[in-house]
């Protein structure tokens, strides 16, 4: 007999299906040979301090550090978990040979190691090693079974992160509990990768506190419609920014030259699991435990991949599936024709081995979406997207810089024009999803046809404006920083080669924020996270670097991934973890400030929006916030009602022009410089007015 042990019922219901299990028993499923049993995740956790020894039940300075001497696990003491351990120790005593078809990562070896570990299993064991829950992937799957041992180093970089966060996270919520939370009536969680990511909003904070604006004037000239800005950048001094126009007013601006370029823009990567929530943080403020929910429940519903991956390439392996995949979204026909018409390119921008590891990107599996609803549809809508996305051309367009001069202050203009829309198609198909890279085509103008050497008059005006803090983190700007070790970094190559160094894995980002939110450190505004009083209090109060620091915590991440590859010792990485919170006891213990931080805990819930008033009572319902305006094709013409808005030479006009509509709005009064948002602020203030 042979024994599956999968990490879920649903995940054994399917694989027993494919093996021919089919008669269900109490626990698993058997038939033709196999029994495919399972957990429910965590069976199985590292033993509590007590169950070492009982001078570690109660909390004392004096026994800190605590470090025992041989780490051990235990079945977690849940009723319905020691059933079903009881059926799978049960199970593995008669089996032939175990099949791991857990998760297919490093958390998913660690839960099954442990399981089979207390199961004390004998019999040789293989791995089941695939990137999809289709009907095919499985048959894949069990046809090229992998030796357990393969993935020892992976189970042991899943150990070493189990038994570092055990070291730091008992010790030093301990400690600091004891001796800066009242004597241990007020628990102070730290903890190896939340502390740190607590300390990068608290930061973010300061410098926002900190922050002083200052006003500076540019000087910008219209000509022939278009906006010239002065090469000569910011003005701190008002006068000399008057003087600096006075000098050109009366002068002709005369074009030196025009240079027109072609350029190319390749289509957005394909997703890993940070850059989905990224995106969903920015297009709907979904939070990153939101987005992973969803995301793991398509993959259950085998209508898209692996989702815990860090990785935007695919393996080349994948590129013979690619046409089959494409051909069976149906769906999106109208878009995947044009790619399925020719030879699909197989671009290193996309099919890269030496930039996958584990899994590849999340990709749909082909299967129909067509039973999906509500939030999960528009998920994969937007996973669908950035697919087919990826086998378009690029999009093509052509910049033009015109450089110009009045008297001696030097003058440029830029504008951009889209030749050939390549990939934007894909999202041109759907208004939701146009700006699905983040930028506008909107907001590089269209300049007239420019001459070198033609001159004429110009309008010359000062705009003024102030320095600008650094904003709050959102949900996706923060996985972004603890992905880059809290550095902000916009390049993708860059990106990649500091995801060695970040802060936690994909698969954990979501849930350190989420604890960071239950144990009352940060909160929500609106769509933006800032630290609470006791978050600050509690940074503010670590003096050690290494327990708050992004970047060091990012080289702890680095030594994790170095053995899962098999280069760094899990001995040495617990010794010096041993050695760090030996040396944070010695420093806190000779602390005498007193200082102490009040902390209230918070339940589950506490990073959603509040739905009760003062006193306890029922808020009164809110009225829906209005969606922030993008573009100027949002704002309705006031005059009309009919057209939107467009940006002219000299002022806005309306869409409908041609059709009679005679609104005009001066730039003196509605500036060139305004954003969207502001302008139709500002118009509305005007109809209020009035």
């Amino acid at each position: 007999m042979k024994v599956c042990i999968t990490e879920k019922p649903s995940v054994a219901r399917d694989i027993a299906a494919i093996l021919g299990a089919t008669v269900r028993r109490d626990g698993y499923f058997e038939g033709e040979g196999w029994c495919v049993t399972w957990t429910f995740g965590h069976l199985c956790c590292l033993k509590d301090p007590a169950d070492y020894t009982d001078m570690w039940k109660a909390w004392s300075l004096s026994r800190l550090p605590m470090v025992p001497p041989k780490f051990g696990i235990k079945l977690i003491d849940v009723e319905s978990y020691k059933k079903q351990f009881a059926v799978i120790k049960n199970l593995v005593a008669q089996a032939e040979e175990v099949v791991n078809c857990g998760d297919a990562g490093q958390e998913g070896e660690l839960i099954q190691r442990w399981v089979m570990q207390m199961a004390e299993t004998k019999c040789p064991v293989r791995r089941l090693w695939i990137s999809s829950l289709t009907d095919e992937s499985i048959r894949d799957g069990f046809r090229s079974l992998e030796p357990a041992a393969k993935f020892d180093n992976l189970y042991l970089a899943g150990l070493s992160r189990a038994i570092g966060d055990w070291l730091l996270g008992m010790n030093a919520t301990r400690l600091y509990s004891l001796r800066y939370g009242g004597g241990g009536r007020n628990v102070l969680s730290v903890g190896r990768v939340q502390t740190p990511t607590l300390a990068l909003i608290v930061e973010r904070q300061r410098e926002i506190d900190n922050f002083k604006p200052e006003d500076f004037w540019e000087l910008h000239t219209d000509y022939r419609g278009a906006d010239f800005s002065a090469a000569t950048g910011r003005f701190t001094d008002s006068d000399k920014a008057a003087r600096a126009m006075e000098s050109v007013r009366n002068l002709p601006l005369e074009i030196k030259a025009v240079t027109k370029k072609a350029g190319r823009e390749a289509p957005p990567r394909l997703f890993d699991l940070t850059s989905l929530q990224v995106e969903c943080n920015r297009r709907w403020g979904w939070t990153a435990e939101d987005t992973l929910k969803l995301i793991q429940s398509l993959y259950e519903k085998k209508v898209t991949t692996y989702p815990r991956v860090d990785t935007t390439f695919l393996s080349e392996d994948i590129y013979p599936k690619v046409p089959g995949i494409l051909r069976q979204m149906t769906p999106y026909a109208s878009l995947t024709a044009p790619v399925l018409a020719a030879r699909i390119p197989k671009s290193k921008k996309v099919f890269d081995n030496a930039k996958v590891t584990d899994h590849h990107a999340i990709i749909p599996t082909g299967q129909s979406p067509s039973a999906l609803v509500g939030l999960e549809r528009q998920l994969y809508h937007l996973i669908a997207l950035r697919f087919i996305a990826a086998f378009y051309p690029d999009c093509r367009f052509e910049s033009t810089v015109v450089e110009a001069m009045a008297g001696d202050v030097a003058f440029k203009a830029t504008g951009k024009v889209i030749v050939e829309p390549g990939w934007r198609v894909v999202f041109g198909t759907d208004k939701n999803d146009k700006a699905d890279d983040g930028a506008s085509d909107s907001d590089t103008p269209v300049l007239p046809a420019f001459t070198q050497g033609e001159s004429g008059p110009h309008e010359p005006r000062l705009v003024k404006k102030s320095t600008q803090p650094p904003k709050l983190y959102t949900e996706g700007t923060l996985l972004r920083a603890m992905e880059t070790a809290g550095k902000t970094v916009d390049d993708d190559e860059l990106r990649d080669a500091m995801k060695e160094n970040g802060i936690g894995r994909p698969s954990t980002r979501a849930a350190i924020i989420e604890t960071l939110f239950k144990r009352g450190y940060i909160e929500r505004r609106r769509k933006s996270i800032a630290p609470t009083p006791a978050g600050m209090a509690l940074i503010d109060t670590i003096r050690d670097e290494l327990l708050k620091s992004a970047k060091l915590t990012g080289l702890w991440e680095n030594k994790l991934r170095r053995i899962e590859r098999g280069d760094y010792s899990p001995a040495e990485f617990i010794s010096e973890l041993k050695e760090m919170i030996a040396r944070i006891v010695q420093d806190v213990l000779s602390d005498n400030s007193g200082v102490r931080i009040p902390v209230v805990q918070r339940g589950a819930d506490s990073g959603k929006e509040k739905s009760k008033g003062k006193e306890g009572k029922a808020a009164a319902p809110k009225a829906p916030r209005k969606k922030a305006v993008k573009s100027l094709e949002e704002i309705v013409c006031p005059a009309c009602g009919q057209g939107h808005l467009l940006r002219g030479r000299s002022a806005y006009g309306c869409s409908r022009y041609a059709q009679g509509c005679t609104l005009r709005l001066p730039f003196e009064e509605y500036p060139a410089e305004l954003t969207p948002a502001k302008l139709a602020r500002k118009l509305a203030s005007k109809k209020r007015d009035k």
